[in-house]
């Protein structure tokens, strides 16, 4: 099932953070003692932010010792990641860092500055293909530059396959990264394309087509399971004399490397475990990366779920299906964590009435959940991240993702409370409210009430919105029936979900918000954003393809037009610009109501026609002329559309061979922290 994150997109947070391809520039601030401050960088279209750890110094040693081993049990995933995104992207990423810290030359010039920014913009993306759109990233210089770069830096240590020579990995890298022919999309989602030829990511080998994969799977799949493994989740299909098989990735298997050095660290983790529960967790996803067996990744997140008691946690594993177009895939990622336990009064008391929102919902009566099960909600503080969760965030998680253990044994939903603060931070007095709110009305709502708003459309989008609804019987798994459109709707409807309920008095009566004006202001920011701003993202011409970005417009399109007789939401002019005015909240309300109702029948009856009508004709096509007026207005603000973030340094503080405490540092060079990353958890080959 595609349920789970935002992606650092919440669109009042976002709205805020635009524009494209600006030079790289750099804002410092002082770092004393106490009055932490985010140093920033800027490079085409990426702003790179740090995050803070509060409350870390106040755990005991043994927290802040499993906080570290289970940040580096991470960190030893990293290079999994890149491999999954693209066959050739290790070998290009060690090649990059060869240059970088060698190449011998001017790096004064035109040419190398260029050549830094690409390096970043493939650090940032975890591979060639941008981190979002995932298209390939397009060096602004030429092939014959990297070719001297390459053979100017004699002292690199390039990445050389057996009897290879320099001249010969240039021969091969060369089209990888300057042909625009060759791979252009790490995950094509065109409902015209083979969705495994057309992806250039590394879940399937070259010669593997969405036929054979589709075939492999329907061969192997009980669909009369009730509670079906996770088909596919940790293994790449290959083909080896024309038969499909699946290279799995384990301990003894594909990955192993990595995956070895994980466990040795979970292994340290598991023994200075806050309680027994935890520490049957954590064995169990040590038995899983021995095993391969996805029955015991079943188990393992049952255990999970069962642990709300320790004050810290960890995902960590092939969790998200996004970076595969069928859905089947899961991109490696680590994010460890701490509670922050007055933060968490707010999404417990909206976990807490779980039922009374199911039972009150839109949906129709035999899509509700009768009996919601376990949603274990908090604010957590993020003390470390890893794969395809950094340096571009999460801001919001619910998991697990097999719907047959949300429905029997619960879920966690999570809220990423510091990294939401350093985004809220880092945009505050970027102009874009002002910029794109009708009258002065609009601008006071969204900052009087503008970050509770979104933090609780965060809240209500994991909480409830991941963890409701069920699925007819015998329909099957949403990767299965609404195949490449199954991510989009899924967010569109966890969206659908917060929406909703953003205008609810309930959200008074429990205490988490004091007027609907909160509602208010996320209703302006959202059809906001789904009709306008996250157009900032594309390049003229280009067409939306990301999951969450379809799902922000299909919900707003489809809104729009529903409410246009009534006037409901307006796209108004004023002095030349393009305003969107949402006129009748309550009426809005109803409205997302019923799209509501129509993205959860399409998900409980497997109803693939409608939904890719839905994303198709609402989700994908933009205004040009719209595009062309969002994208210059945004060029004057000169901030850039996507955020991500340098990590915090756990470092382990010895006496006399024993750990006496664990520090926190927080680096501000971005550069310097992924060459540190690469010269301590690099593990892999550069070829799989």
């Amino acid at each position: 099932m595609l349920r789970l994150r935002n992606l650092a997109l919440l669109t009042g947070i976002m709205s805020m953070v635009a524009c494209m391809n600006q030079p790289a520039t750099e804002n410092e601030a002082p770092q004393a003692e106490g009055s932490f401050k985010y140093k920033t960088e800027q490079f085409a279209d990426i702003k790179i932010l740090r995050y803070k750890v509060p409350g870390f110094e106040d755990l005991s040693l043994q927290q802040k010792k499993l906080v570290y081993y289970l940040a580096q049990a991470g960190l030893c995933g990293r290079d999994i990641i890149w491999d999954q995104n693209y066959r050739h992207n290790l070998a290009i990423r060690r090649t990059l860092e060869e240059i970088v810290k060698h190449y011998p030359g001017d790096r004064e010039t035109e040419d190398f500055k260029n050549f830094m920014v690409y390096a970043k913009r493939v650090w940032f993306s975890n591979g060639i293909h941008h981190h979002y759109s995932t298209a390939k990233l397009e060096p602004e210089f030429s092939a014959e530059y990297f070719g001297e770069l390459v053979n100017a830096t004699t002292q690199g240590k390039f990445p050389l396959s057996d009897g290879e020579t320099v001249a010969d990995m240039l021969t091969k890298l060369t089209p990888v990264i300057f042909d625009p022919e060759v791979d252009p999309k790490r995950v094509n989602l065109s409902a015209e394309a083979d969705l495994v030829a057309g992806s250039a990511n590394n879940y399937y080998a070259p010669d593997v087509t969405q036929a054979e994969a589709e075939a492999y799977y329907t061969s192997i799949i009980d669909k009369n399971d009730p509670r079906p493994i996770s088909y596919g989740l940790n293994s790449k299909l290959v083909k080896e004399n024309g038969e499909i098989l699946e290279k799995v990735w384990k301990i003894d298997g594909m990955y192993g490397e990595a995956i070895e050095k994980i466990v040795f660290w979970l292994e340290k983790a598991a023994g200075v475990a806050e309680n027994d529960q935890q520490q049957i967790t954590l064995n169990k996803l040590i038995d899983y990366y021995r095993s391969g067996d996805l029955k015991t990744f079943d188990e393992y997140n049952i255990e999970w779920v069962k642990d709300t008691a320790s004050m810290v946690d960890v995902t960590n594993g092939f969790i998200e299906v996004y970076g595969d177009a069928m859905g089947y895939k899961g991109s490696y990622e680590s994010l460890v964590s701490f509670k922050d336990m007055e933060a968490t009064k707010r999404i417990a008391a909206i976990s807490k009435e779980a039922q009374w929102f199911e039972d009150n919902s839109p949906l129709i009566e035999e899509h509700k959940k009768k009996d919601v099960k376990g949603i274990s909600a908090k604010v957590i503080t993020v003390a470390g991240e890893a794969g395809d969760a950094s340096p571009s965030t999460p801001i919001g998680i619910n998991l697990p993702n097999a719907n047959w253990i949300r429905a029997e044994h619960g879920s966690k939903s999570v809220n990423l409370g510091n990294i939401v603060g350093a985004y809220d931070e880092a945009s505050a007095g970027s102009g874009s409210l002002e910029e794109f709110s009708y009258d002065e009305a609009e601008i006071q709502r969204a900052k009087d009430h503008g970050s509770l708003s979104d933090n609780l459309h965060t809240d209500l989008h994991e909480v409830i919105g991941h963890a409701s609804g069920v699925i007819n019987e015998g329909v099957g798994t949403p990767k299965e029936t609404l195949k490449n459109y199954a991510s989009t709707l899924e967010e569109a409807r966890a969206d659908l979900v917060a929406l909703y309920y953003l205008m609810d008095e309930k959200l008074i009566e429990i205490g988490v918000m004091e007027t609907l004006d909160v509602g208010r202001s996320q209703y302006e920011s959202y059809m906001k954003n789904g009709l306008m701003l996250q157009l900032k993202r594309l390049k003229p011409g280009e067409h939306l393809e990301e999951a969450h970005m379809r799902n922000r417009q299909l919900v707003a399109a489809w809104s729009y037009e529903q409410g246009k007789a009534e006037n409901v939401v307006e796209m108004k002019q004023k002095d030349g610009k393009t305003y969107v005015v949402v006129n009748d909240y309550m009426k809005l309300r109803e409205i997302f109501g019923r799209l509501l109702r129509e993205t959860q029948r399409i998900k409980s009856e497997g109803d693939f026609e409608a939904g890719k009508a839905l994303v198709e004709n609402y989700g994908v096509k933009v205004d040009p002329d719209l595009h062309t007026e969002i994208l210059a207005r945004y060029k004057k603000l000169n901030i850039a559309p996507y955020s991500g973030f340098i990590n915090p340094v756990l470092k382990a503080v010895e006496e006399n061979g024993e750990i006496v405490d664990i520090i926190v540092e927080y680096p501000d060079d971005f550069t310097e922290q992924m060459l540190y990353y690469a010269r301590e958890y690099s593990y892999l080959p550069h070829y799989n």
